[in-house]
């Protein structure tokens, strides 16, 4: 008359889709309850800077040229082979050709686009490049201008960098503001206090830039001019460390890391792909709802243990008086079943206030 399953069969779903409903009145989509058992015992998290740290939404504060290009000519070039790709950097350029009015037909050959590097095309019988440090410098292995070098020094580190350089020369850099969210510093001391203890920002910035806004934010490490692969690579060591790591991202070159980590969550103005492949998406454009998502967490897991010792002990304690003949047969069902509802119904309550 008397067992364990039938209040733990009951109690701890209800739990699991209660946690999963509160989270969706915060713009939370969680896509399996094992998630959020992850989330709590997370103690690590990953942040991809660009659409998740910062906005999203670049603007162009300055065309820095050299060898006398014409600044807005440089501008225009950019804006012909970025058009055609959808990152929040290209579309910076884009617009801010757009506000200028400068005409950007095609003048290209056919356009390479290398994933988190850059693009590469042909303009006029002169090879083109346009993307990252990494890209210019290293891969295509472009030279700065021999007269140009203090200019470049005194590129203003605090903003994300485009290098557009012709015929192995650099011809300019684009400055691009992307500014960080308002909540971001709060939101990692609260994740902190919440229980992650690791905090880590990767970019594919120069190591100026990414310094420069990881010392705003207050993340534990940071790694500038990554590859999605060295993403991927790092959440794999940490897990192989032992720990367990939450990935957050919103890009198409976030897509390895999120499968990787324990748990991946998608920003959802992000790319439909990392969307898609992320384990929660995260509907608001509000980091907090980040710590509201692990307080979520932290608390159903307190709800389960709580349950738990609480159905044991009180069916054990049942049972223990039916066998001693102090409870009757229909006493017990009812105070067991009695119990059962009760537990489930307090299950169905908001996990947090």
């Amino acid at each position: 008359m008397v067992d364990f399953s039938c209040a733990l069969k009951l109690a701890m779903p209800i739990s699991v889709l209660s946690a999963i409903r509160e989270a969706g009145t915060h713009k939370v989509t969680v896509k399996g309850g094992k998630y959020l058992e992850a989330i709590a015992e997370a103690d690590t998290i990953v942040f991809d800077k660009t659409g998740t740290l910062t906005k999203a939404k670049p603007t162009v504060v300055d065309v820095v040229s050299f060898e006398e290009n014409n600044p807005d000519e440089m501008l225009r070039i950019a804006a012909c082979m970025e058009e055609h790709f959808p990152h929040s950097m290209a579309k910076a350029v884009v617009s801010a050709a757009r506000k200028k009015q400068l005409a950007h037909e095609e003048m290209h050959s056919k356009v390479e686009y290398i994933v988190a590097h850059g693009i590469s095309t042909t303009i006029e019988d002169h090879k083109a490049v346009i993307g990252s440090y990494h890209f210019v410098f290293e891969d295509e292995k472009c030279v700065i201008p021999e007269d140009g070098q203090a200019k470049f020094d005194n590129i203003p580190e605090e903003y994300s960098h485009l290098y557009l350089a012709i015929d192995g020369r650099l011809a300019a850099v684009i400055c691009i503001e992307d500014p960080l969210r308002e909540e971001a510093k709060a939101s990692v001391d609260a994740l902190r206090a919440a229980g992650i203890s690791k905090i880590v920002m990767m970019t594919g910035d120069s190591e100026r830039t990414a310094a420069a806004i990881a010392r705003r934010v207050g993340v534990d490490e940071y790694y500038s001019e990554v590859l999605p692969e060295d993403k991927a690579n790092f959440i794999e060591k940490e897990k192989a460390a032992g720990r367990k790591v939450i990935m957050v991202g919103d890009g198409i070159n976030d897509s390895p890391a999120l499968s990787a980590a324990n748990v991946g969550i998608a920003i959802s103005d992000g790319a439909e792909i990392a969307r898609e492949i992320a384990d929660i998406t995260v509907g608001a454009d509000d980091l907090q709802e980040l710590v509201v998502l692990k307080e979520i967490s932290n608390a159903l897991m307190k709800r389960i243990r709580r349950n738990y010792r609480f159905i044991v002990t009180f069916n054990a304690g049942l049972i223990a008086c039916g066998v001693a003949g102090i409870l009757q047969p229909t006493t017990s069902a009812l105070l067991h079943n009695t119990s059962t509802l009760a537990i489930s119904l307090k299950s169905m309550q908001n996990l947090l206030p």
